[in-house]
């Protein structure tokens, strides 16, 4: 945050909470701790949060809108697997680095629904996406966004929940390689047999196809889906 985000009243507030969670977990965030860190009177926390809950609601948020700032910064390659590969060790150094505010991002039902959590989700969906149209997903996108999503965010769970002297290395690499190989081809798959890989090539290349209706559009997408599942 700049200068001028911290000197509002409600930064200040969502800075205090996130410093209090990071030195002593979601317990230390109680409303009478925040507002005398951030210099401000109980009411105004309930006043731009509505009550904890709404607290720790806007505390997710914006974790993950600063973890979205760093992966956002790194520049993607012309090989999209490596890319989502590398997003990959981006999310589990995030969770190593910040376990209790991961926990609070990715442990908790009401986290996923925040307008953050769904910019996180098209970020991935546009790894998948990418990794589509260059003809290697060998599964449907919905369900290979689905895979690497559960598959990482509980690996990285796992990670948090073990104690750093007795973590496996090979825990998050091993996982990453078995989720890749699940939903990814080596070659594209115009050099592979078979009609569900080239239909989900085809479904991912439509958004580009001009040549089609949108009644052709959804009809050729229906066809393409019953294909692929």
């Amino acid at each position: 945050m700049d200068s001028r985000e911290v000197d509002s009243p409600r930064e200040r507030i969502i800075a205090a909470a996130l410093e209090l969670l990071g030195e002593a977990g979601e317990e230390a965030v109680s409303t009478r701790a925040v507002s005398a860190a951030a210099g401000v009177q109980p009411p105004t926390i309930y006043r731009f949060f509505g009550d904890k809950q709404g607290l720790l609601d806007a505390v997710a948020t914006h974790g993950l809108h600063a973890y979205l700032a760093t992966k956002s910064a790194v520049p993607l390659s012309d090989d999209p697997v490596a890319d989502l590969r590398r997003g990959w060790d981006l999310h589990v150094e995030l969770g190593l680095a910040r376990p209790a505010l991961y926990t609070l991002m990715y442990g908790r039902p009401r986290a996923a629904a925040s307008p953050a959590a769904r910019a996180a989700a098209d970020i991935l969906a546009h790894h998948i996406r990418r990794i589509a149209e260059a003809g290697r997903l060998r599964v449907p996108e919905a369900l290979a966004a689905g895979l690497v999503h559960a598959a990482g965010s509980g690996t990285t769970l796992a990670l948090i929940a073990t104690p750093e002297d007795q973590r496996d290395p090979a825990l998050s690499p091993t996982a990453r390689e078995a989720v890749i190989a699940a939903i990814t081809t080596d070659q594209p798959i115009g050099r592979q047999p078979g009609p569900v890989t080239a239909a989900v090539a085809l479904h991912a290349a439509l958004p580009h196809v001009d040549t089609l209706t949108a009644a052709e559009k959804t009809l050729l997408t229906e066809w393409l889906d019953r294909i692929t599942t």
